[in-house]
């Protein structure tokens, strides 16, 4: 006996989407959010920087900054970095040295290189 030809293509469709369905399923990854941690810095911002600001003055252009050492007072870390998921896309930390006036004398930037 035949088969309607509807039936027939109910399951050809049928198959096709449960088929389709599992391809797609298999090719997606969830969502990972990109994780910024710490003063994000950017190059406008390293330019703005110079020898004779005062703290007040870096203060406004990177924001406070994260790592303020009692024992050295004339020294002020800046730290972000990117990542998502468990990959680091960026990591960076900016050191500004201050003289004994409160004026930046120099400054460094670290690109922190993952070990792994």
């Amino acid at each position: 006996m035949k088969q309607p030809k509807y039936i027939m293509f109910r399951q050809i469709l049928f198959s096709f989407l449960i088929m389709a369905m599992i391809v797609s399923c298999s090719s997606l990854s969830p969502y990972k959010v990109p994780i910024l941690q710490g003063n994000i810095f950017e190059e406008k911002d390293i330019e703005k920087l110079s020898e004779g600001l005062t703290r007040d003055q870096v203060q406004f252009i990177f924001g406070t900054a994260l790592i303020k050492d009692p024992f050295h007072s004339d020294r002020w870390d800046y730290y972000y970095s990117v990542q998502v998921g468990d990959k680091k896309l960026n990591e960076n930390k900016l050191s500004i040295f201050f003289n004994t006036q409160g004026l930046v004398d120099s400054w460094t930037i670290e690109e922190i290189k993952d070990s792994n």
